[in-house]
């Protein structure tokens, strides 16, 4: 960042005045000003992890991208794949488990416990049980609610 300041304000003034204000040593600067105009040596690589992310829908992380490259025959470090991750902005989306919230609401009347542990039936349709489930499917509630008879189960 600096050295394109000094480049762009180098014709004006003397480049010695620029290299002290903005502290680079003169052969960093020239360096850095070479090497602006050299080719991405991670073109190729940076494709690759790209295609991969969007291949996978943005659900992978720099670990199992690293995988999909091995896979593919790419000879790359974890860390290299991370680094390059960042600077190309690609993020996977991280799923959170939602934490357990129970009923917050007025909680209603206990039923009288009728059966007292009592779980066998002389007959058909003497005694029933159920129990409520709650299941997340997107973004809403559904609730299955089972019934049996004790007689034959």
């Amino acid at each position: 960042m600096r050295v394109d300041a000094v480049v762009s304000l180098k014709a004006e003034h003397r480049l010695d005045v620029f290299l002290d204000v903005a502290g680079l040593a003169r052969s960093t600067f020239f360096y850095q000003q070479a090497r602006r105009h050299a080719p991405d040596p991670n073109a190729e690589l940076k494709a690759a992890i790209t295609d991969a992310f969007e291949h996978c829908r943005g659900r992978y992380g720099h670990r199992r991208i690293h995988q999909v490259l091995v896979g593919a025959g790419w000879r790359v470090a974890k860390k290299t794949v991370l680094a390059l991750m960042r600077t190309l902005g690609l993020v996977c989306r991280v799923r959170r488990k939602r934490r357990y919230t129970s009923y917050q609401g007025r909680v209603g009347a206990v039923a009288a416990n009728l059966l007292e542990r009592d779980f066998t039936a002389d007959a058909p349709n003497r005694k029933w049980v159920t129990d409520v489930t709650e299941f997340g499917v997107g973004d809403r509630k559904l609730y299955l609610s089972p019934i049996m008879d004790l007689f034959d189960r």
